[in-house]
């Protein structure tokens, strides 16, 4: 399907959500198998959410990737859940993705305790140095992580605890992982956008119709912190990878 380019970010539309998929996934396989030759280490940060379900799925079929040489972090999770909850951000990728993956480990957020000081733990165990890949999607508000409007895009800390607006605790029902939005806890650890964008590589993999006006505003709006998205505008190597029911153009 045609690539173009929005700024600096290319644009991939694919007809259907496991095409996009497909062709993040392959994406994906490419900058890891790079990252990883000559024999050494390579950082990924993950976004959890059925959006990237597709994206996972395909990476994880990619051959010629040594997973015990890759680290793998999460990007966001919820304050106050059991540690086994299944809505959990971590459990979601450890039974639908890094499970499956030899020798692979994921770095958890384990916000049980002390969630301040969690969040400090995990921007120390994030460093400074960059990401290989970020595989990341668009919440419909535009949120990068839960980095909900109104973003930072010059957060100097890599993690913090935030308070969730109620577009995205809404979002968590509509998608079926919560009964009430009472149910939805009300705060989350998440990485900053500074962070997730301290990365060689950015994969965005976006489908479904309830995500097209994120999208537009993502690449049609002023770069700013009332639209999250727009900080990936900002990046040298961000691709975004869309369905037909999400591309707005």
């Amino acid at each position: 399907m045609p690539t173009k380019a929005q700024d600096s970010m290319m644009i991939v539309s694919e007809p259907t959500r496991d095409e996009l998929g497909a062709r993040a996934g392959s994406h994906a396989g490419r900058v890891l198998r790079e990252a990883l030759r000559g024999g050494g280490t390579a950082r990924v940060m993950l976004a959890a959410a059925p959006s990237q379900s597709a994206t996972l799925a395909a990476l994880a079929a990619e051959a010629g990737i040594d997973w015990a040489r890759v680290e793998l972090f999460h990007m966001d999770e919820y304050v106050g859940l059991a540690p086994d909850a299944p809505q959990g951000f971590a459990t979601w990728l450890t039974t639908t993705f890094v499970g499956h993956l030899p020798g692979a480990r994921l770095h958890r957020i384990d916000p049980a305790g002390d969630a301040e000081a969690e969040a400090a733990r995990y921007g120390e165990l994030l460093g400074r140095e960059p990401f290989d890949l970020v595989l990341l999607g668009l919440g419909v508000n535009g949120h990068l992580a839960f980095n909900d409007p109104p973003a930072d895009f010059a957060d100097p800390c890599g993690v913090r605890v935030v308070a969730l607006d109620a577009t995205s605790r809404r979002q968590q029902v509509e998608e079926g992982h919560f009964a009430t939005f009472d149910d939805v806890p009300a705060t989350a650890v998440t990485v900053t956008i500074p962070r997730l964008l301290n990365a060689a590589t950015v994969i965005a993999s976006v489908p479904g119709r309830a995500k097209r006006t994120a999208v537009a505003q993502t690449l049609r709006e002023p770069i700013g912190p009332m639209h999250p998205g727009t900080a990936l505008r900002t990046h040298p190597n961000v691709t975004l990878y869309l369905d037909a029911e999400a591309d707005p153009r």
